[in-house]
């Protein structure tokens, strides 16, 4: 019986243990170190698809990590990216747009880190309970404008999914077939910083390389949708609740679809 109580008691206590972890990875591209976080539910050791995520103009910060834990539940091991490099924490928004407009400025180089992230992602394996074979990537404002590149740069992935970015670029022009995988834009259907030119631009961008793609306006949203905490912080950026809703359950029900195809 004592044996029994006593097992009994080791179990309880391993369940209690596990728990969402935010473990930090650093990698090194271009002479500067970048410090990301790998995100998971370390009550079970069964590797789960992954999902790189590229936060907002702030970078990495308590909010983005408490996100990626949201967003990882028990389904996903997330890869919250740093795109900026270690020494470069914006405090507010003047900084975050210096920061932001800094890598818009070098498209290139914008598309050259963004790859060695998720380099570093399909080679954490051991670090983390990862799928390597099942990799997407999201993105949160800045990130999401990241994270479509990267779609746009070919990469070999399931999909992209972003909520209110950028959708223009200053890269050459895709072409058909440039786009390997499956693109969800959802967008604030009053968002003022998405023109609708662009828009447009991007439609045909689209249609022009054959993409597997969607586009969402969610009406009576404006930037920042989906992220509480953003209200408020510059005009026109602010948390609008049944579209956030509504944008989590439709990325998950896309990546559901995205790496079941690949099974």
């Amino acid at each position: 019986m004592r044996i029994l109580l006593a097992l009994s008691l080791l179990l309880i206590s391993s369940v209690s243990v596990a728990a969402q972890r935010a473990d930090k990875i650093s990698w090194a591209h271009g002479g500067k170190n970048f410090d990301g976080y790998l995100v998971w539910d370390d009550a079970s050791n069964k590797a789960r698809p992954g999902l790189l995520m590229v936060p907002n103009w702030y970078g990495i910060t308590d909010s983005a990590i408490s996100k990626a834990k949201t967003i990882a539940g028990k389904d996903y091991v997330v890869l919250l990216v740093d795109m900026y490099g270690r020494d470069l924490r914006p405090k507010n928004p003047d900084e975050a747009g210096k920061a932001a407009g800094g890598v818009y400025a070098d498209p290139e180089e914008l598309r050259a880190r963004i790859t060695t992230a998720l380099a570093q992602f399909k080679a954490a394996g051991k670090k983390a309970p990862v799928d390597t074979k099942n990799i997407g990537a999201i993105g949160f404002c800045f990130g999401g404008a990241v994270a479509l590149d990267l779609a746009r740069s070919g990469a070999n992935i399931a999909g992209v999914a972003t909520f209110h970015g950028n959708l223009s670029t200053k890269l050459p022009a895709t072409k058909a077939g440039d786009i390997k995988a499956a693109v969800l834009v959802m967008n604030g259907g009053d968002d003022k910083y998405v023109s609708a030119e662009s828009i447009v631009d991007f439609q045909k961008e689209m249609q022009v390389t054959k993409a597997d793609w969607q586009f969402v306006n969610f009406g009576g949203a404006v930037h920042c949708f989906a992220e509480p905490d953003e209200t408020g912080t510059v005009p026109g950026c602010l948390y609008h609740e049944p579209s956030y809703k509504r944008s989590m359950k439709m990325m998950r029900n896309f990546f559901a679809e995205r790496f079941g195809a690949s099974k």
